[in-house]
């Protein structure tokens, strides 16, 4: 086959799936953009309610995969399963649309369509998310399996494609500051909608091209129903259904409930988290009680599940993008972008575009390293990923160690932030898109995409947890000290507010007490920053020192 272009090395249907997933994520991270500034500025919740609120959405989203792959593996298919998860997703986005055109005469009503929205895009995102990443592998032939880092590479530039085009047209619709310098609450409701028709645009090119090029090389279309599965398409000796006892089950479901109920009575996490976290570790053991599973598929299992442990800290660190530091670009950053004041929530577009500016150039870094029999091994390229993202809070701290209270950080340090957090990025996720690939076996297939995403799922619940513990920032000073009130003093503990002040502290949302992480006070941003240095910095390093093993135990595959 040649090597000259994309096109040549790669089947037509994998652009269809690049399109499908290019429209999803303009839906979804458009919303993100605009998400956490609608509930407090328009729906007026604190930072740390918003931030909890964001990273239970993103968790929710990444569990859901779950049922949504068991669905699809059981009865559905991938393909339908896709189109009822757009579906949903564009319904979910029209509810957003609603509860943003509705908060200022009945903030209440929009409230309660704010969490419905919420769910009924968490659920579509199970149906979708797993399938249309297990049908990328489903596409190339036994023999070309070594080329899944490059093709989900190029499919993960889809992805992004899409980030970029949500992150630059909602916040340009939706985020809208007035000739005053106000922001117009008003215009939340354009970007939402915009999500919602980027969504249905995806569903309806999916469901048009789906016959024609969503095919394997032989021609039998991919991801039917179950039930017309051909047993030629498994490997041989491989079991092509799983093995579940009915004790096993039970055993499973005993196990999700005392697991749920230990994160949240022992380690004081919320119910959503808890049932996060519970349902991550009950599906992996579950998956590894199949009794039809033989030693080197229990191996590679087993590694899917150990480089996706250590995927929870990326994510956690990185999903970032979306709270504290929309935040911090919203109150102390200058935004100035030669000569443009940007838009907050737009800041984050910086990790789109470059990630469609690096997306090729690292697949090509990656066939090149291959030809050339020096390519690292999966876990290796994350553990890299994990080393750079923690270089890039190391550097964002030092820069923010002498800001204070009121000064600003330029806006290139976040830029080059987001610039290495792309590189990062592109060592990891697609990587790990690739790796479950390449390890699952195919009775598994969309139910091990679950497992992965329920990694993000834990990442972003974490993400949630670390965002809500960031300090007071500019606007926060500058609002006390318009009323008198010295933050930093009653921050430290020098000076005792009144009760009148309190009040006044309380109907801000401003925080009397520094927050505290792992029995930490949180007293600066500097320190904030840092978090994320030590927990992504550990983690490379112990990555590292794994993946030998990791090697040996995913038999031969790379």
């Amino acid at each position: 086959m040649s090597e000259v272009t994309a096109n040549q090395k790669h089947p037509k249907g994998l652009w269809v799936l690049f399109g499908t997933e290019m429209w999803e994520r303009f839906n979804f991270y458009g919303m993100r953009t605009l998400l956490t500034l609608f509930i407090v500025n328009a729906l007026m919740m604190s930072k740390e309610e918003s931030s909890l609120i964001y990273g239970g959405f993103l968790g929710l989203c990444y569990l859901t995969p779950m049922l949504g792959g068991f669905v699809a593996d059981r009865f559905l298919g991938n393909r339908y399963c896709i189109m009822l998860g757009g579906l949903l997703m564009a319904i979910g986005q029209l509810l957003l649309f609603f509860s943003a055109s509705i908060f200022s005469s009945n903030i209440e009503l929009a409230k309660i369509l704010l969490y419905v929205a919420l769910g009924v895009i968490i659920l579509g995102n199970g149906f979708f998310k797993p399938n249309i990443s297990s049908m990328v592998g489903s596409l190339y032939p036994k023999e070309e399996k070594s080329k899944l880092d490059t093709a989900f590479t190029i499919f993960y530039m889809g992805i992004n494609v899409g980030a970029f085009l949500g992150q630059f047209i909602c916040p340009m619709v939706g985020d809208v500051v007035n000739a005053d310098g106000t922001r117009d609450v008003f215009a939340f409701k354009w970007g939402f909608l915009a999500a919602s028709l980027a969504m249905i645009i995806g569903t309806v090119t999916f469901y048009l091209l789906k016959d024609k090029y969503v095919v394997t090389p032989d021609g039998k279309a991919i991801g039917g129903l179950p039930k017309n599965n051909d047993v030629s398409d498994f490997e041989e000796g491989e079991a092509n259904s799983a093995k579940f006892s009915s004790k096993s089950i039970v055993i499973a479901a005993i196990a999700f409930v005392v697991l749920t109920a230990v994160f949240n009575q022992l380690f004081g996490q919320n119910w959503i988290y808890s049932i996060i976290y519970g349902s991550g570790l009950t599906l992996a053991g579950l998956i590894l009680s199949d009794t039809s599973l033989t030693k080197i598929e229990r191996d590679r299992i087993l590694v899917i599940y150990i480089v996706s442990f250590f995927v929870i800290f990326f994510w956690a660190a990185f999903e970032q993008a979306g709270s504290s530091l929309t935040f911090i670009a919203d109150n102390q950053t200058d935004r100035n972008f030669f000569g443009w004041n940007m838009p907050p929530s737009m800041v984050q577009i910086f990790n789109g575009i470059f990630v469609v500016m690096f997306a090729v150039p690292f697949s090509m870094l990656w066939d090149k390293l291959r030809a050339a029999g020096k390519e690292p091994t999966s876990p290796f390229k994350q553990a890299v990923g994990l080393l750079l993202i923690a270089v890039s809070y190391f550097i964002i701290a030092h820069n923010v160690k002498d800001l204070g209270n009121s000064g600003l950080l330029a806006v290139k340090w976040l830029v080059l932030l987001y610039l290495i957090q792309t590189f990062g990025e592109l060592c990891l996720s697609p990587i790990g898109l690739s790796l479950v690939g390449k390890l699952a076996p195919k009775r598994f297939a969309s139910l091990l995409f679950g497992v992965f995403f329920l990694s993000n799922a834990s990442g972003y619940a974490l993400a949630g947890t670390l965002g809500s513990i960031l300090p007071a920032t500019g606007e926060q000073f500058t609002k006390a000290e318009e009323a008198g009130i010295d933050l930093q003093a009653v921050l430290d503990k020098t000076v005792e507010p009144t009760a009148e002040q309190l009040k006044f502290l309380a109907e801000n949302n401003i925080s009397i007490s520094n927050p505290v992480f792992a029995g930490f006070e949180i007293h600066n941003l500097f320190e904030f920053f840092m978090v994320f240095v030590v927990l992504c910095g550990v983690a490379s390093v112990i990555l590292f020192m794994l993946t030998p093993t990791l090697k040996k135990m995913m038999h031969g595959i790379k």
